[in-house]
């Protein structure tokens, strides 16, 4: 398990410094000039001069790449050309309420791909098998955004059950506010017993939630009923019903934990997915986290927050696959040995 570690904390490290390379290359091809972002457009010609300076541009491509990656280690991402502050208070002020909405959506994701999956895998072919693929194909192949969009007529306009947008109304920010203890607002509120704020916090969390769960839930739900379909025709599991072990056991038991290895793969690109999915959620429901940081550097061509958001977004990546290879080589000791 050491050495399985070793390699892939190694890999990751190597994949990371390519990135770091690819993105600050096309930062620098980019047909903008930063200066004039930072600036504006009519600072006069001296000015632009002494912040291309201040910002290293004058500098040989190699020396700033250098300084790019001492920045990175050191913890000096820049600051942001649209707002003038560091990149990283930037995303630490944000990444709370992204990661929030995040580990919601998985879990729910998680919880019910995997239960739909195995009761599709019950009768294949049956009406709920087909009911389970064309909700899987559905939250698969409907945009985020229009999902989201569709969410919001439903639940906000027409049922009136739960708010549209942001994550706290206005009225429980004033009358209740939420005591920052770790910066994540809604966990927060739980520790600290603002059980108000919560309350709203989370009927806040529960349409963005459901629009950034939707793919991931059709990917588990597939791939656990693929895997629980090969899983039921091995001669342990007939063995198993032949000698009168009951349905449930040998389907929730004993298929089921050999079946999960290849969903915990989807599991892991999928929550690596959902990262950076979060963009669109958020911006349709004006979501206080990264993806509005994210599409206002987009449109200014803030390039110091967009290079950040990149590697964090593949930081993300290669996080969920270190953690979905760990998992596997615990449930599969075939995994250590390869």
């Amino acid at each position: 398990m050491t050495r399985l570690i070793i390699r892939r904390v190694g890999s990751a490290l190597l994949v990371l410094l390519v990135i770091t390379l690819v993105v600050f290359i096309l930062s620098r091809v980019i047909p903008s000039d930063p200066a004039v972002v930072y600036a504006g457009p009519k600072a006069p010609p001296e000015e632009l001069a002494r912040i291309r300076t201040r910002l290293g541009f004058d500098r040989p491509l190699p020396i700033q790449y250098l300084d790019y990656l001492w920045g990175l280690v050191t913890g000096n991402w820049g600051d942001s050309l649209s707002t003038k502050r560091p990149v990283l208070e930037e995303l630490a002020t944000r990444l709370p309420a992204t990661l929030e909405l995040l580990f919601a959506a998985m879990l729910f994701a998680t919880v019910f791909g995997i239960v739909l999956g195995v009761l599709a895998s019950k009768r294949p072919g049956g009406a709920a098998d087909g009911a389970i693929r064309i909700l899987s194909i559905g939250g698969v192949s409907m945009p985020a955004f229009w999902l989201g969009l569709l969410l919001q007529v439903l639940f906000v306009g027409q049922l009136h059950l739960l708010p549209a947008t942001g994550a706290f109304s206005t009225q429980t920010q004033y009358l209740h506010p939420i005591a920052n203890v770790t910066g994540f607002p809604i966990f927060d509120s739980l520790i600290t017993g603002n059980f108000v704020a919560w309350g709203d916090g989370m009927t806040h969390l529960i349409l963005p939630a459901l629009t950034l769960a939707a793919y991931p839930l059709g990917l588990i739900a597939r791939m656990t009923r693929a895997s629980m379909l090969e899983v039921l025709g091995q001669d342990y599991v007939f063995t198993a019903n032949a000698y009168g072990v009951r349905s449930f056991m040998v389907r929730w038991r004993l298929a089921l934990k050999n079946a999960l290895p290849p969903s915990m793969t989807i599991i892991g690109l999928a929550a690596a997915y959902a990262l950076t999915g979060t963009f669109f959620v958020e911006v349709v429901f004006n979501w206080p986290g990264i993806g509005q940081f994210a599409s206002t550097a987009m449109l200014s061509v803030d390039y110091p927050s967009i290079m950040a958001i990149t590697l964090l977004g593949a930081f993300g990546y290669l996080v969920a696959n270190l953690a979905v290879d760990l998992v596997q080589a615990r449930l599969d000791p075939r995994v250590r040995a390869s």
